[in-house]
């Protein structure tokens, strides 16, 4: 499926997430280590989404082609840094479009997400909680994948108040009794925190020199990655990393 990581922390260049860590997203994209659930490559667009130091509004750029074959991303990489950042490479699951507009990370009112993983049935197994949306936020998908709409639900629940663990957790369980074997790695950041699920694929979490790093796979042999098991989510947020059984959410 996909590949992403989000990093939070003292100012990082997005040359070394992107492209010169040894296993960087651009490796990940066609050299992937751990790609359960199917494909080989993940060369059906791809995004990343920064916030510049100090600021809570992120910017955005995403491409339909493959990371490695965008010209202009080295130089926008070596002349960027930030303080947050969540990049995704897309291997698109069959039938849906490959777009610009159906890579993550997607974003909204501060908030970059990116999913990694399928929904099993989709679109019928979702159409119950679809209904549940406002009529505005289904129109406005940003494409018609299961990766859009798990934002647009992730996005009602933060709307309506909830923290960003409490909004993945209750859309991974809500999806999961709708689509049961549904993969549903999620990331989300509103640029000082970071929360992520493992769930049906790889997941790894490394803090060092002030800043952490949550990916699919390990951006390099660092011996201090460590593994989210399946079922965990993984809560970064002022510098700590907790890692957290998914809760079985009634909501």
């Amino acid at each position: 499926m996909c590949r992403h990581l989000a990093h939070v922390g003292p100012l990082a260049s997005l040359s070394w997430l992107l492209l010169d860590a040894p296993h960087a997203l651009v490796r990940q994209s066609w050299a992937p280590q751990d790609m359960r659930g199917g494909g080989t490559v993940n060369a059906d667009g791809y995004g990343v989404g920064w916030y510049p130091d100090g600021e809570s509004t992120p910017v955005r750029y995403r491409r339909d082609c493959p990371i490695w074959a965008d010209a202009a991303l080295p130089a926008l990489a070596a002349s960027t840094r930030a303080s947050a950042v969540l990049a995704a490479v897309r291997s698109a699951t069959a039938g849906m479009p490959t777009v610009e507009t159906a890579a993550a990370p997607f974003t909204t009112d501060g908030w970059l997400f990116s999913h990694n993983g399928a929904v099993v049935g989709w679109p019928d197994t979702l159409v119950g909680l679809a209904a549940e949306l406002p009529t505005r936020d289904l129109l406005l998908l940003d494409a018609p994948t299961d990766a859009a709409l798990l934002w647009a639900l992730v996005r009602h629940r933060l709307r309506a108040g909830a923290s960003l663990v409490e909004a993945v957790g209750q859309t991974v369980a809500a999806v999961r009794r709708a689509a049961p074997g549904s993969r549903l790695n999620l990331l989300l950041t509103d640029g000082k925190s970071v929360v992520g699920s493992a769930a049906g694929h790889s997941l790894w979490v490394l803090t060092r020199a002030g800043g952490t790093t949550v990916a699919s796979e390990p951006l390099d042999d660092d011996a201090a990655w460590t593994a989210v098991a399946e079922g965990q989510l993984v809560v970064v947020d002022a510098g700590r990393v907790d890692l957290v059984p998914e809760p079985d959410w009634e909501v």
